[in-house]
């Protein structure tokens, strides 16, 4: 086997996990990194209320950057999102109010805190928003300092810029101005907290390149760059994503048992690979678990569910979770013996039905209000797990073993079978 050139513990261990796929300089980031404790840091744009899987790889990255004792920030982009970041979009996005991001801000910061520990320590993580300068800047000052350091030349050459201006969708001013801005705040982030290196997905190399230079024309100093390859399944599905939308990490977008069976339905060639980016089970552990054959790849999927839903949610909430999964579908034959039966149009469930239509479908509610109060007051359940909203679409993806099992408190369950 190769020795690895690299020397400082994050880098090798961020390279066996898969996180590398570019960097500037990584030969003289590994040398300050074997130095001394580096300051490296991570954008997120508040769209939502929530991060979701697809930004999980991006966390995980600062959370290898606190356990090798480096110290990350999380800057969250409270004022570029104001503009909105053009990186391989179509389209503009919807501009946001200052309520919508203020909202924003607020779930995303509990997102990361599920992941990074925040405080005052030398490794402890940073929470910076830059809404806190770019909303003070001057734009003739911003275009006097730093506009002149930028050529339009050279950020039409940018991937993420060129394929949206050939597919002839064009470009607002106003979105053209982001790279100016994400590369303001690495020089800011340089000054205030002494950051010395900005991470991201590939799909933002152009504009941490042009903040790295920025940085270096103004200031004379060497920052670094490190992006992480854009994920996709096997199949190419795009990661974050599941049949029923957008698998966030917030349990009151999600709850706890779907987030746990997203990553328990993971691909099998995904396993080895999902392991390694989005639990702390050692590279070893993840490579034995990966060449498990057969049906005992499951186990390998139950223990990466576990593993990932922990580090979100609580090892306690992700233990419950793989026993309910348990119970609900290795025990499914045992229940569907016990259980009384109903049909219910196969169309709708395809469609799309919501919970409390089943409830009454089941016989376990008598009208639909009375099925929107059972939801309310905490005693429906689908398949052994509490629905809060009494809304929420029930699909064919929820099916075990052909059935639903609904239930109407601890004694009440009836399996809703679709027919004709």
């Amino acid at each position: 086997m190769t020795e690895s050139p690299l020397q400082s513990p994050f880098l090798i261990e961020a390279t066996a996990r898969g996180f590398v796929f570019q960097c500037t300089d990584l030969a003289a980031l590994d040398a300050a990194m074997q130095a001394g404790p580096v300051t490296g840091y991570i954008g997120f744009d508040p769209t939502a209320d929530s991060l979701h899987v697809g930004s999980a790889l991006q966390i995980m990255l600062l959370r290898l950057m606190q356990k090798h004792g480096h110290r990350p920030i999380a800057l969250m982009g409270g004022g570029t999102a104001k503009i909105g970041d053009p990186s391989f979009r179509d389209d503009a996005r919807s501009l946001m109010t200052d309520e919508m991001i203020a909202h924003n801000l607020r779930g995303i910061e509990a997102s990361l805190r599920q992941f990074i520990t925040f405080g005052d320590g030398p490794s402890d993580a940073v929470l910076a928003n830059n809404g806190d300068w770019l909303d003070k800047l001057s734009y003739i000052d911003l275009l006097r300092e730093v506009g002149v350091h930028f050529s339009v030349s050279r950020m039409l050459s940018f991937d993420s810029v060129r394929q949206r201006l050939d597919r002839e969708q064009g470009l607002t001013f106003l979105e053209f101005n982001y790279c100016i801005l994400q590369s303001f705040d690495f020089r800011e982030l340089n000054r205030r907290y002494g950051a010395r290196l900005q991470m991201g997905g590939s799909d933002q190399w152009g504009n941490i390149v042009s903040g790295i230079d920025l940085v270096r024309r103004t200031d004379q100093t060497q920052v670094f760059g490190l992006t992480a390859p854009l994920l996709t399944t096997s199949s190419g599905a795009k990661m974050g994503k599941s049949a029923k939308g957008a698998v966030w990490l917030s349990a009151g977008k999600l709850p706890v048992f779907e987030y746990w069976q997203f990553w328990r339905n993971t691909e099998d060639a995904d396993v080895g690979r999902f392991l390694k980016l989005f639990t702390d089970l050692p590279v070893e552990e993840c490579d034995r678990l990966a060449a498990l054959e057969g049906a005992s790849i499951n186990e390998a999927k139950k223990v990466l569910a576990t593993e990932a839903t922990a580090l979100c949610h609580g090892r306690e909430a992700a233990e419950e979770a793989a026993e309910t999964a348990r119970r609900t579908f290795e025990q499914g034959a045992t229940i569907a013996a016990a259980l009384p039966s109903r049909d219910f149009p196969a169309t709708e469930l395809a469609e799309g039905a919501p919970m409390f239509r089943l409830l009454v479908a089941a016989g376990l509610a008598g009208s639909n209000g009375e099925a929107r109060r059972l939801v309310r007051g905490g005693g429906a359940r689908l398949n052994d797990v509490v629905v809060s909203d009494e809304n929420r679409v029930v699909t064919e993806a929820d099916l075990v073993d052909g059935a639903l099992k609904l239930s109407s408190g601890k004694k009440h369950h009836v399996l809703l079978r679709p027919g004709a």
